[in-house]
């Protein structure tokens, strides 16, 4: 279920028998995720308490005053606790559906549902709700030149180096601006997408987990596990059990 924004939501709590409707949902199972200042309404029902959430960053401190016991974090775009979900603004808001729809569907949906959007496939839950200082447009062209080069070669050995040298600034000044546009650093960004490569592979293949691990640059089996692990909390051949349906 989700809880659209709302105009003045730090001035009083929606009505009564919205909160009522929330928390009986949520009773029933519903997952209720809030969109920019839903989350006010959210906080309201309680279940937010003890929890982390956001809101547009132009009421963050409201949230925090309104509801002192919510964990507010105006430093992310969307926050992903299980049975609620909150976001920043109304463009944040489109990274949750599409990290709702990469977690219930898969990966390959997820990307199909962004170029239908014309949106990015996937923008980190901790990035920074806003670029503290301005980046100069040539060079967010430049990046995402860089990053799609980079996509075409994730089976390639990549280096800071090498993704600096194309993108033709230094090192130094490629890892910053990758931070404040992307929320990764550079090797970072690519190990998870060759993470998110190798999803896809195992839900669209039947290619075995050495063959992925070659195919997406991270070598071997062990290493496609581990890292699988540590970002996914799964193995590779749980996740291919979770969306590969019987008799496909």
């Amino acid at each position: 279920m989700f809880i659209p924004g709302y105009r003045h939501p730090d001035r009083e709590d929606p009505p009564s028998p919205v909160i009522q409707a929330l928390r009986a949902a949520h009773e029933r199972g519903a997952r209720l995720a809030a969109i920019s200042t839903g989350a006010f309404a959210l906080a309201a029902t309680g279940l937010l308490d003890g929890r982390r959430a956001t809101t547009h960053w132009h009421y963050t401190r409201a949230l925090a005053a309104r509801h002192p016991l919510v964990r507010v974090d105006e430093n992310v775009l969307f926050v992903d606790e299980g049975a609620v979900l909150t976001s920043a603004g109304a463009a944040s808001g489109i990274d949750l559906c599409l990290h709702l729809v990469r977690r219930d569907h898969g990966v390959g949906l997820s990307n199909h549902v962004a170029r239908r959007l014309v949106a990015a496939p996937y923008r980190s839950g901790g990035q920074a709700q806003y670029v503290p200082r301005s980046v100069p447009e040539p060079l967010g062209e430049v990046f995402a030149t860089t990053r799609e080069w980079a996509l075409a070669r994730l089976e390639d050995r990549l280096t800071l180096g090498d993704l600096a040298r194309h993108a033709n600034v230094s090192p130094r000044t490629f890892s910053r601006r990758f931070v404040e546009d992307t929320g990764y650093t550079p090797m970072q960004w690519v190990l998870r997408a060759r993470v998110d490569l190798a999803r896809e592979l195992l839900e669209r293949s039947d290619l075995g987990v050495e063959q992925i691990a070659a195919l997406v640059g991270l070598g071997t089996g062990a290493n496609l596990r581990l890292h699988f692990h540590r970002i996914l909390g799964t193995s590779p051949t749980e996740y291919r059990h979770t969306f590969v349906q019987p008799g496909e």
